[in-house]
């Protein structure tokens, strides 16, 4: 057990079965936990069928259990976000990355405000809507995304189990289906667009095991009014771990857990290290799809030392059951191997 390992387990909360979730608390921060983040994606279009797909995320990390020191500067957390934007038409992908200490207001989570922010990268989450503002140098976002369905809560008896030992899981919640409306802004154009969004919000504290390589996560959006979300978590040596599962959601919002055996995905065409087409097949629910991507350079290179490159990007889904949604894919770049998400830790 590593330094950081024997951290973890002794000051932080576990995530465990039994956790009673409560809402809107729990849209929010949870500082008793290590690692959090919030994670939204996906896919839109203006009036004229023009196409984009979208990521922006925001983590939390706790460097330590308190904080040490009186100033404004003293650093118990820190904060990181993800922005992205897939110009499907352009054959373009652009995105940044923004690493703050709290400080000053400049980045953290309010619950009386339903403010998630870095920066000028915001999340305002309500009862009825979330709103997603964020500006870069070469595009920007702002969205109104309304649920169209209610959250749903993944995994068995309130916790998403990723490993074998206890605690090696997530508290993990979805908006699984948001409608979505707004403007992106490329190069100083400004589009209309709406289309529907995939939100995801988990929280732990216990490392993953050390066996796995990374993963491969993916959220679909059927033309059915039902979804799906599935991770495929990599072992080292190749084989898929025995806690990878996914969730199936039906269309009134009601969940179905399936196990790593009820799962068959099947890696296809490369681009570079990234498996970026799948074959995915689910024979209790009838399911046969092929996942394409609607770009393949969607890597999100790392402008940093702290984080690693990954692949995430905008996706199409055919056979069985069409639809869209987003595929991300860790533990591929060959400098850093990595488990998805986990920002600030990778």
């Amino acid at each position: 057990m590593t330094r950081r390992d024997f951290l973890a387990a002794t000051t932080f909360l576990k995530a465990l079965p039994g956790y009673r979730y409560e809402f809107p608390r729990d849209h929010f921060s949870h500082p008793a936990f290590q690692t959090e983040w919030w994670y939204y994606t996906g896919n839109l279009a203006n009036p004229k069928g023009r196409a984009f797909g979208y990521e922006l995320t925001f983590f939390r990390a706790a460097l330590a259990p308190t904080v040490e020191g009186k100033s404004i500067w003293s650093t118990r957390d820190a904060y990181m976000a993800h922005l992205a934007l897939t110009d499907i038409e352009a054959q373009k992908f652009l995105h940044a990355e923004r690493l703050n200490r709290p400080g000053p207001g400049l980045a953290g989570v309010d619950e009386k405000r339903e403010l998630i922010w870095n920066g000028n990268w915001s999340c305002r989450l309500s009862s009825n809507e979330h709103q997603l503002r964020a500006v870069d140098s070469q595009f920007a976002i702002d969205l109104r995304l309304v649920p169209l369905k209610p959250h749903v809560i993944h995994g068995s008896n309130g916790i998403s189990q990723k490993g074998p030992q206890p605690g090696q899981a997530s508290h993990y919640i979805s908006f699984p289906r948001l409608g979505t409306k707004g403007q992106i802004t490329v190069n100083g154009q400004v589009h209309q667009v709406e289309g529907s969004t995939w939100m995801d919000h988990e929280f732990f504290s216990s490392e993953l095991d050390a066996n796995l390589a990374g993963w491969d996560w993916f959220s679909i959006q059927f033309e059915n009014n039902t979804e799906l979300m599935l991770y495929r978590l990599r072992q080292k040596e190749g084989q898929a771990s025995p806690h990878s599962a996914g969730t199936f959601i039906d269309g009134k919002g009601q969940t179905q857990h399936l196990s790593a055996s009820e799962i068959e995905l099947r890696p296809g065409r490369r681009w570079k290290n990234y498996p970026i087409e799948w074959s995915l097949n689910i024979p209790k629910l009838q399911m046969n799809l092929k996942a394409i991507p609607r770009l393949d350079q969607q890597e999100l290179t790392s402008k940093s030392k702290l984080t690693p490159s990954y692949w995430e990007g905008a996706m199409r889904f055919e056979g069985t059951h069409p639809g869209l949604g987003y595929l991300e894919m860790t533990g591929y770049d060959d400098k850093v191997q990595f488990i998805r998400r986990d920002a600030v830790r990778k």
